[in-house]
């Protein structure tokens, strides 16, 4: 059972006190600092939970430090809802794309009490999706586009699957380029081998457009059929966010072509 704790020695996972069948264990608010320094960063102060806020400030201050600087992967409330609260009790300005935040150039390193941090742009779970690169470590922070243990949603119509695809490529070169060599999820453990994961979320992406097409052509009409069709092993509390995947793997079927 993941339990968050020291990851490396410039990350530390404060686990938030979520857990659900969409956040696993629980959301992962990630407490990242050079060892030695007194400034840190904080990604994803996670849902508006004062106990929780007040463990990551714990973990901040037993390492002398003070937080500088917050970041979000994206704006759904199980990662930033606390956010203007946070930003309250720390005096640190918070970073991420739009939703009223100090936009980041999605091709912007960040410099933090020594701290480098590279941001990567990764839409398609979401189109202001993020992942943040630890360079020293070289460990990507990648929120909810790849997790920990089994696989995410594209959140149409905000998420798209084209720009998902894409980020998983993005991320696959990265690995390929070995300045990728571990994972820090949004939910769920470490993954330590994200090269393997990354294919297996491209074919698993793969397989389930062929099963939605196939499930079209045998008739299938609209996305809770397709749903009832290729999800039907899948928990049907589970069956709403499937919806939205297949609703985002339709679009992209009509706009990409039958070949797609």
């Amino acid at each position: 059972m993941w339990a968050g704790g020291d990851v490396t020695s410039r990350a530390t996972c404060v686990l938030a006190p979520n857990p659900g069948a969409m956040t696993l264990e629980g959301t992962n608010t990630w407490v990242l600092m050079e060892p030695g320094a007194t400034d840190c960063v904080v990604v994803d102060p996670g849902p508006l939970d004062e106990k929780h806020l007040q463990r990551v400030l714990d973990v901040v201050a037993g390492r002398g430090a003070r937080v500088a600087l917050t970041l979000l992967t994206h704006g759904h409330p199980d990662h930033a809802e606390s956010a203007w609260r946070f930003a309250a009790l720390t005096g640190a300005p918070v970073r991420a794309i739009g939703r009223g935040h100090d936009d980041l150039d999605q091709r912007e390193r960040l410099t933090v009490g020594g701290l480098e941090l590279a941001v990567v742009a990764t839409p398609g779970h979401t189109s202001d999706s993020l992942s943040f690169l630890l360079v020293a470590e070289n460990a990507l922070i990648t929120g909810d586009t790849i997790l920990g243990r089994g696989t995410s949603v594209v959140a149409w119509p905000d998420g798209e699957l084209a720009a998902y695809l894409a980020s998983l490529s993005r991320i696959e070169a990265m690995t390929d380029s070995r300045d990728v060599t571990q994972i820090l999820p949004g939910h769920g453990p470490t993954v330590s081998d994200p090269a393997a994961v990354v294919r297996f979320y491209r074919d698993h992406r793969q397989e389930r457009l062929e099963q939605v097409r196939a499930a079209v052509a045998s008739g299938a009409v609209g996305a809770d059929s397709v749903v009832e069709m290729v999800y039907a092993d899948v928990p049907r509390e589970l069956w709403p966010a499937a919806r939205l995947s297949v609703l985002a793997q339709l679009d992209y079927l009509a706009v990409s072509g039958p070949d797609a």
